[in-house]
């Protein structure tokens, strides 16, 4: 009989194991507390031991790339591809090339992408991967024979039935095409071995726009749930990239109010509302601007504050969708004070902890990005039944089946998470149910 285990032990553990790889502990520590006692309660879980087993990654693929750029210099960086568990299909996540990416990180994301696809209810397993290369200032030339050099190993490890890569921070449609030329060339293959493909070699429509429709698609399941509608809120939304973008868009189409944008550089504020053409103006020219927002205020579409975060304007709803650990306690703070009522994440773990912990004490509708922004590999999915059946579905059809999916995934967290109280704990349901679904499909195929 399998003993009783507990937070703490298990943490613990880990802890001894993988000192020194913070982000990847901070997102184990958040699902633990919620999983350790659904293992306990089934005995199938402990005897296969399935916490432990998804805490720790099937494989890790470490290289190096070593690559000429445009002016015939060498240059080296450091690659990985974490494959974290394949029990419910091929792995699935994207590649991040930016300077702070390194283990710890791809790690998380990975472990993370794991419950994220299992909440949408499509056949994939959880992956990330990518480079410490940093694509800004670089040429397009210098930008295609890094991924050259990149996919010329990344090759060996990948394929439609095994992993499928996508893109992530810096990896846009661009680098998916070079990626994807090289894959192809070197294998002889054409196959659906990485979604977010142009459309003309087999990629979908409404890729570039579903982790922000589908946040807000997931938003609007909130406001259903507790008797409101998103028309008429005023909303803060951190980043100025794909997600931050079209999550605006969708917002205001829906009648939202959104009122800011932001990068690293500073905050974009625009207290009467942005309106729709000023953000389409903005996702037709943000990939070739240095920065979009700093070009938006010169057009007097917004206040440019330097060095700010949107945090401390009020609202009734915040969507961070910029990058982990955006936003601290001292946010989550004035958030709350002004009056904030939902918080949805955009991006991977926005919010610190400690930020978490804020939200969750006061009641107020939190939602994890594993369950809100899982808009974008939802749509992944559907573009590798795509091209695993060579056809092209319609742009109406798939937001159609975004849309579902991301009432499937609310549904299945208030399934998990709603307490005799009648409140939601999204956080609470997200990582459950993502759990059992992942711990049945190990237990069903054995050690």
């Amino acid at each position: 009989m399998a003993q009783q285990s507990n937070f703490d032990e298990i943490y613990t553990f880990l802890t001894e194991r993988f000192n020194g790889e913070p982000e990847y502990l901070q997102a184990v520590h958040e699902v633990l507390q919620d999983i350790v006692p659904i293992y306990n309660a089934n005995e199938d879980y402990k005897s296969f031991d399935i916490v432990k087993r998804i805490c720790f990654p099937e494989r890790i693929i470490y290289f190096t790339v070593t690559w000429m750029n445009g002016d015939g210099e060498v240059e080296i960086n450091q690659a990985w591809r974490v494959q974290h568990n394949s029990a419910m299909g091929p792995y699935k996540g994207g590649l991040r090339f930016h300077p702070t990416v390194n283990l710890s990180v791809l790690k998380f994301l990975a472990f993370e992408q794991c419950f994220k696809n299992a909440l949408t209810g499509l056949p994939m397993g959880g992956g990330k991967g990518g480079s410490d290369f940093n694509p800004k200032g670089r040429n397009d030339r210098d930008i295609m024979l890094f991924c050259q050099a990149f996919m010329s190993e990344l090759q060996r490890h990948i394929g439609a039935n095994t992993d499928v890569p996508a893109g992530d921070i810096n990896v846009g449609a661009r680098e998916i095409g070079y990626l994807y030329g090289e894959y192809r060339r070197l294998n002889n293959k054409f196959e659906g071995v990485l979604t977010g493909k142009g459309l003309e070699f087999g990629g979908s429509y409404v890729r570039t726009e579903a982790t922000g429709f589908g946040l807000i698609y997931f938003l609007e399941a909130v406001c259903q749930h507790k008797g409101t509608q998103i028309e008429g809120k005023t909303i803060v939304v951190s980043g100025a990239g794909n997600v931050a973008l079209h999550a605006a868009l969708k917002a205001v189409e829906k009648g939202g109010k959104v009122i800011s944008l932001s990068n690293s550089r500073g905050l974009l504020h625009n207290e009467q509302g942005f309106d729709e053409g000023t953000i389409k103006w903005a996702i037709d020219n943000h990939t070739a601007s240095n920065n979009i927002l700093a070009d938006m205020a010169e057009n007097d579409m917004g206040k440019w504050q330097k060095n700010k975060k949107p945090w401390h304007l009020k609202c009734d709803i915040a969507l961070p969708c910029a990058t982990q650990n955006e936003l601290e306690e001292a946010d989550a703070k004035s958030l709350l004070e002004n009056g904030c009522e939902m918080v949805l994440e955009g991006a991977n773990m926005p919010c610190t902890n400690k930020a978490q912990s804020r939200f969750l004490g006061a009641k107020i509708a939190y939602v994890p990005g594993k369950a809100s922004n899982a808009g974008g590999v939802a749509l992944s999915g559907l573009e590798m039944g795509q091209n695993a059946m060579f056809n092209q579905r319609e742009a109406s059809l798939l937001d159609e089946q975004l849309y579902t999916i991301m009432e499937s995934i609310h549904q299945r967290c208030v399934n998990e998470g709603k307490e005799e109280s009648g409140y939601v704990d999204y956080m609470r349901g997200a990582n459950i149910a993502a759990f059992r679904r992942l711990a049945d499909a190990m237990v069903a195929q054995g050690v």
